[in-house]
């Protein structure tokens, strides 16, 4: 009985300095997404350079595609544009972009100034669709595959290493 005050407060603190040094193991960049391995939201959305033509999920599949959830008010999107119109020139898969919580012609500005590596942008105004995929903030990427199934999910903007590392490598085991 004597050494269970001592062996008690004891465990209780080891057991906290373990859950303590597994969690400064973590990278607070990543955040784990439920829908990784899941169905990609369904969406409909009008083209942000075309008001009266709609895309929907269901048209995307059957191929690997990439959604970039981007807005021309976000400084950290266009940090990471000038990868996404490099990464566009590849070919390797074509890229969608989600205009989040923008106003049309400011996006179509941003499109016309920045360049556009978009196969098509959807313009998301609300940002219904946004919710509906977790999205924290933009920049925000996904991979699907050919099912619609989402693969892969990068928080913030993309980087050289993310897209040789990560991404490039996903597609084209996606693609294979």
């Amino acid at each position: 009985m004597k050494y269970l005050k001592f062996l008690l407060p004891l465990a209780i603190f080891l057991g906290l300095a373990a859950f303590l040094a597994a969690g400064l193991k973590l990278d607070p960049k990543e955040v784990p997404s439920p829908l990784i391995n899941k169905a990609s939201p369904a969406f409909q959305l009008t083209r942000l350079d075309d008001p009266a033509s709609t895309i929907r999920r269901d048209d995307l599949m059957g191929k690997v595609w990439v959604l970039n959830v981007w807005a021309s008010w976000c400084v950290a999107c266009q940090a990471e544009h000038p990868l996404l119109v490099e990464f566009a020139s590849k070919k390797m898969v074509p890229i969608y972009g989600l205009n989040y919580k923008d106003e049309r012609a400011a996006g179509l500005r941003w499109l016309s100034r920045y360049g556009n590596p978009y196969t098509a942008s959807l313009f998301d105004e609300d940002g219904r669709v946004g919710i509906d995929w977790g999205v924290y903030g933009v920049p925000e990427t996904f991979v699907m595959d050919r099912q619609g199934v989402i693969r892969f999910k990068h928080i913030g903007p993309l980087t050289p290493e993310v897209i040789r590392d990560q991404v490039e490598p996903l597609v084209r085991q996606l693609n294979g």
